[in-house]
């Protein structure tokens, strides 16, 4: 493991960098345990003695939280011990890319609650009436995943009263591509049965609010992601790997 040794390293006790951070000596400790700092030098009483480097890792792991949750700055900040700080970045990168996917969601659910009509997800102009099949088709998404939503309470649609196939009209084609939008972001599964139910309400204004809150988390997300970059960027000039 690479754990940086730069010269003039001011050393610290452990409830010291605990204040500092707001957290608790045991936290520290179990941090230490999950492998994503370096092991600190010993006192001759036992006591751990850490450093400038130590504090900087610590500082990264908690800012890093937040926007990128536990696992992915964990494993990010074992990277770095590793001097493999390549690999640190394009993680954080595939998690900021994610958060990319789920803005273009937001954005795109907003649009389309917007203007009701397919058009601006869809340049076709679907059938008064289709066949479950027909649907998938036309909206992208498979047969599989509309049973699903119909499962879930998402979806109502008609019957056909000779053979009992289910027949979407325009109405269901706009909510199927509503809510093969909303899957695409973490903020709306916990949230999208009240969306869908809001447009059956014609209570647009609720969706449109309910998707302007998720459009705000992801910005929150991303001042976020960013204060965690720039101290994984600290943290590795620090340790002289840029």
């Amino acid at each position: 493991m690479f754990s940086g040794r730069p010269t003039e390293l001011r050393v610290y006790k452990p409830i010291e960098i605990a204040k500092e951070l707001g957290i608790s000596t045991s936290a520290l400790r179990h941090y230490e345990s999950w492998g994503v700092v370096p092991a600190p030098a010993r006192a001759a009483n036992g006591y751990r003695i850490y450093t400038d480097v130590h504090l900087a890792y610590f500082r990264c792991l908690r800012t890093m939280f937040p926007g990128f949750g536990v696992a992915v700055a964990c494993e990010a900040l074992r990277c770095i011990q590793r001097a493999d700080i390549d690999a640190a970045f394009w993680l954080v990168n595939k998690e900021q890319a994610k958060l990319q996917q789920e803005k273009a969601a937001a954005d795109q659910t907003l649009e389309l609650l917007q203007n009701l009509e397919l058009s601006p997800i869809s340049k076709k102009k679907p059938k008064n009436s289709m066949t479950i099949g027909e649907a998938a088709a036309f909206a992208g998404v498979t047969t599989s995943a509309i049973r699903h939503w119909e499962k879930e309470g998402l979806l109502e649609p008609a019957r056909d009263p000779d053979n009992g196939y289910r027949l979407f009209a325009p109405a269901h084609i706009r909510k199927i591509l509503l809510i093969r939008t909303l899957r695409n972001t973490v903020y709306f599964l916990q949230h999208m049965k009240e969306i869908v139910q809001a447009v059956d309400r014609q209570g647009i204004e609720q969706a449109k609010k309910l998707t302007g809150d998720a459009i705000r988390s992801i910005h929150d997300r991303n001042r976020l992601q960013f204060d965690g970059v720039r101290r994984l960027v600290e943290l590795c000039k620090l340790l002289e790997l840029m």
